[in-house]
């Protein structure tokens, strides 16, 4: 069956979060996303691990669900953590998603922790003054059929290769433990494209996940694998064993949507791309501050391919979709927190259809039958990558549009 997985959200315990992360509310907004395996999110925080093993039970497969029955949605044990230390003179900032194999091995984990001094307590997302490296070693002595996988690798202030605080090589970054290194997270301002300019990365999966603050964001990005049921044993045996024939494919953003896509300086409203950047120096021409280099100029700095590459023979496929409620906005002209976006967001779920389903798999005629000509034109679009960019930059995300042209599609035939 097809697995819809989303593994690096939040939960109401982290910073800037939505006290609407319940693991309740998670599993039913996961029903109408469509996603059928999803992380816990911050399993590091006490109140949030009381709330996993109060709600959740474990399932024959390797994941979790609600004790009470009440929703089909699996769990995976997850965490992202935020390590700041010191690597050759420089101040490192790496964000890390472990996933779990059991309770067990996160409670090891945590102890592990607690030991060291981190302050667990803070935040969902935990703060703590270790070396990627060492962070590794002491996740496999928890339990070696734990995961660590580095999160949104191109991020600029957070990220194994962040132009900030980052470094040029997972080798560089996990030492001695880099073979452990099995995926890394392409982010929202990446797509898989993108990282195939690096061979270095031919043999690591890229892996895409939501990274969601709220629950209307789950599933914007995400991954997609074959499996009989939803599985943490399975879906670790797919990524260590490099599976393409298991793990399908990545549903992306379009990256120039992410908020750190191109070179830029949001107070100054000012943007541009690699080579006007190094005209520039790297300063605003504006203010005279330095721009935030964003992922395409970071990408373009250790590329050893030129853009567009093939895809690698080790890659899995993606495709680059646009969160239905942003497509029906696009629509109406009106925002996605609308009465009238959420009115219609409403009508496509109904009758056990779901998001995914409405973005990926409906057919024109099957979307005819249940919305209107407009919003199947930009549906359509968006699957051919018929868009409008406008790339985000230093923390402002981009805006994605479908071109809608109605009429050329009657012309067509396609609603025929």
């Amino acid at each position: 069956m097809r697995v819809i997985t989303d593994f690096h959200i939040h939960s109401k315990w982290s910073r800037a979060c939505s006290k609407q992360l319940t693991l309740p509310n998670i599993a039913k907004a996961c029903e109408s996303k469509g996603i059928q395996l999803v992380g816990t999110s911050d399993a590091f925080h006490p109140a949030w691990r009381d709330d996993i093993g109060t709600l959740l039970q474990e399932t024959e497969h390797g994941a979790f669900e609600l004790k009470d029955g009440s929703s089909p949605t699996k769990f995976l044990l997850t965490v992202e953590i935020s390590s700041i230390y010191k690597r050759a003179d420089k101040t490192r900032r790496v964000h890390n998603v472990i996933l779990f194999s059991n309770l067990k091995a996160l409670d090891r984990m945590t102890s592990a922790l607690n030991e060291r001094g981190c302050n667990l307590k803070s935040d969902g997302r935990p703060i703590v003054g270790i070396d990627s490296e060492e962070l590794m070693k002491m996740t496999l002595d928890a339990d070696p059929n734990n995961l660590l996988i580095p999160a949104h690798a191109w991020t600029p202030w957070f990220a194994i290769f962040g132009s900030k605080s980052g470094f040029d090589s997972i080798e560089e970054c996990f030492g001695e433990m880099s073979k452990y290194v099995y995926a890394i997270e392409t982010g929202l301002s990446s797509d898989p494209k993108m990282n195939w300019r690096l061979s270095a990365l031919d043999n690591i999966f890229l892996v895409s996940n939501s990274d969601a603050h709220s629950l209307d964001k789950l599933g914007r990005e995400a991954n997609v694998f074959e499996m009989e049921q939803p599985s943490y044993k399975e879906l670790r045996r797919i990524i260590v064993e490099h599976d393409t024939k298991k793990f399908i494919e990545t549903l992306e953003f379009f990256p120039e949507e992410g908020k750190y896509f191109v070179d830029g300086h949001r107070d100054c409203k000012f943007w541009c791309e690699p080579e006007k950047t190094k005209k520039l120096k790297g300063l605003c021409p504006n203010c005279g501050k330095l721009l935030t280099i964003g992922v395409l100029h970071r990408v373009s700095d250790l590329a050893d391919r030129k853009p567009n590459p093939d895809k690698p023979k080790s890659a899995t496929s993606f495709r680059s979709i646009i969160p239905l409620a942003e497509v029906v906005s696009s629509v109406f002209g009106v925002g996605t927190k609308s009465k009238r976006v959420e009115h219609e967001i409403e009508n496509l779920v109904s009758n056990n259809r779901t998001e995914f389903g409405i973005l990926l798999d409906l057919s024109e005629k099957e979307l005819l039958q249940i919305t209107s000509s407009e919003i199947v034109a930009a549906i359509i679009a968006m699957r051919k990558g018929d868009v409008e960019l406008k790339p985000g930059y230093d923390g402002e995300f981009g805006v994605i549009k479908p071109r809608i042209n109605v009429e050329k599609m009657e012309q067509n035939n396609l609603f025929s």
